[in-house]
């Protein structure tokens, strides 16, 4: 059965869109159009937001979401899918140009792959697509830019891409709001079930501009060999009720002879949660001040108890200082039994053959791999993941941009439907058989045909399921239930800061990545945080800063 319900506006607005304190951006690029309006600190308004609503389009759940913002989680694919889109969406358009990123191998192209083809023929339209790997696309970005050869749909880099860009919005994309804002989203129903906290990210110089490429609002705290685990003594995580307990189990499951760490990387995330430290802001809306993570003396305690464990041995040596360019090399270490514990984000829990779940019982049936949670009485959570980045469209007229419009709403078709299915499992009987519980398995060709990133022009609402373990997606709601609950507010989300839009993923997060990385390896001493911090703060953080503030007067006003 089809319908809507309503979402609780006051739950998602208390969401943000944080800054995930990501790996250094490539070197921003100014933005084109210089005549543009000038970048403003500004309050965002909530009238720009679509109406949102829970699209229920035939697949019950097994596990049900909440409506705090748990995800649904399923434990079968549906039997028989039905359309989440109607007619031939794109009939009579003409070809549409796409570009993004990917984080799978290059998919083949059109000819050689059956599932493009049939999502064409189920739209009406070619669609020409291009797939660009995710180390190489703010590149490819800044060289579109320069040569004014946008495409008609494009996602904006992770990591940043312009100096201006609300002025780069302004001068080159289309304002969505007479589209999407309020009730007009009605038009686009799969878009319409996009979350409201992915939405206010997508608001630049007091327009609605981007199409969100929603996530689940917390990226989590990683993940965890529950196996190493048990070993250790520990059951359940709720036996680990401190940060002291913690560091002894790190130790404790650190064995350099058997060429086993508790750490694969970063253990910040995990730390600094657990400790209770804020996100990459804190608003206190009585004084109007604003506070930076690093500026939180139990971020900084964490970053302390990082050191020592460093200096304890409990990292897999030369792991710390690797870079997200690096990605794949740390958490191969992990899939592979070197650790107990990576610092990930939630989405690669549960990806279909190259996600955690998938890939560790290819290697070893043993492993036990969960998602982690915060520990202790003071954690909280941070609101960090609630979009991976967003798509724009390039300016043309009315009818091209509802066209558009719904090639974004197709891609966003929600769970267990046919269009997610050819998305996520191409073609029956050429991309993916259905096993005895009627999961689709993909074949050898579609795990290459599948490679196309349609969810990267609009992406489905958020849930949960696994076609190959139906305990790890019991295993993932549950953290969810645990996670969502302990949310802290992200404050980025209802303000617009220039700087930080320009540089917070960018030279300011070098700064603050650069120098944690520096103090928990040793190259300098703990003594140093302070120079850090005024570092940090000479380079745009104090800029920040006041926009922020401005914006949040204004706000008041």
């Amino acid at each position: 059965m089809s319908g809507t319900t309503p979402v609780n506006r006051r739950t998602v607005l208390r969401w943000g869109a944080g800054a995930g304190l990501a790996v250094a951006a490539a070197p921003l690029i100014a933005a084109c159009g210089d005549g543009g309006t000038a970048a403003k600190a500004e309050a965002k308004s909530a009238k720009l937001l679509p109406t949102t609503a829970v699209r229920n389009v035939g697949a019950r759940p097994d596990l049900p979401g909440t409506a705090a913002g748990v995800p649904s989680a399923y434990l079968k694919y549906p039997a028989n899918p039905i359309r989440a889109t109607k007619g031939t969406p794109l009939k009579g358009a003409g070809t549409i140009t796409a570009v993004t990123e990917t984080f799978a191998p290059l998919p083949p192209e059109r000819g050689k792959n059956a599932a493009w083809r049939e999502i064409e023929k189920l739209l009406g339209a070619k669609i020409d697509f291009t797939a660009v790997p995710a180390d190489d696309y703010p590149a490819k970005f800044s060289t579109m830019v320069a040569g004014d050869q946008l495409p008609d749909i494009f996602m904006y880099p992770e990591t940043g891409g312009v100096d201006n860009k609300a002025g780069f919005l302004q001068a080159k994309c289309v304002d969505l709001g007479p589209h999407l804002s309020g009730d007009k989203v009605k038009d686009y129903p799969n878009l319409a079930a996009i979350p409201e906290y992915a939405w206010q990210g997508a608001i630049f110089g007091g327009k609605l501009y981007g199409i969100p490429l929603t996530r689940n609002g917390t990226a989590g705290a990683g993940f965890y060999r529950a196996d190493l685990f048990k070993e250790a003594g520990v059951s359940s995580l709720d036996e680990i009720d401190s940060v002291e307990r913690l560091v002894e189990l790190a130790k404790d499951i650190t064995d350099e002879k058997k060429d086993r760490y508790f750490f694969i990387s970063g253990a910040g995330t995990l730390l600094a949660q657990s400790l209770g430290a804020q996100s990459s802001w804190k608003h206190d809306t009585k004084t109007g001040k604003w506070t930076y993570q690093l500026e939180d003396d139990k971020y900084r305690h964490s970053v302390e108890i990082a050191a020592k464990l460093y200096k304890e041995g409990c990292y897999y040596p030369g792991t710390v200082q690797m870079s997200g360019a690096q990605k794949a090399q740390y958490t191969d270490l992990f899939k592979n039994g070197k650790g107990a514990y990576v610092s990930d984000g939630m989405p690669a829990y549960l990806t279909p053959g190259t996600g955690y779940v998938d890939t560790m019982a290819a290697i070893d049936k043993s492993f036990d791999v969960r998602p982690m949670v915060p520990v202790g009485g003071d954690a909280v959570v941070w609101t960090n993941n609630t979009a991976l980045s967003y798509c724009f469209v390039t300016k043309a007229d009315d009818k091209r941009v509802k066209e558009i419009l719904r090639l974004a709403d197709f891609a966003a078709s929600p769970f267990g439907t046919v269009e997610y299915t050819l998305i996520k499992y191409g073609v029956e009987g050429v991309d993916h058989q259905r096993d005895k519980d009627g999961t689709p398995v993909l074949t050898k060709q579609g795990t290459q045909d599948t490679t196309v990133p349609w969810g990267f022009l609009g992406s489905a609402t958020p849930a949960f399921f696994s076609a190959t373990s139906s305990d790890a997606t019991r295993h993932v709601h549950e953290a969810y239930t645990k996670l969502i609950p302990l949310l802290i507010d992200e404050p980025t989300l209802a303000y617009t800061s220039p700087t930080w839009d320009s540089k917070g993923l960018g030279s300011l997060n070098t700064i603050h990545s650069d120098g944690v990385k520096d103090i928990v390896t040793g190259r300098k001493p703990m003594s140093s945080y302070d120079a850090m911090v005024k570092k940090w703060r000479n380079a745009g953080g104090d800029t920040c800063r006041a926009e922020f503030e401005q914006a949040s007067q204004k706000g008041k006003k």
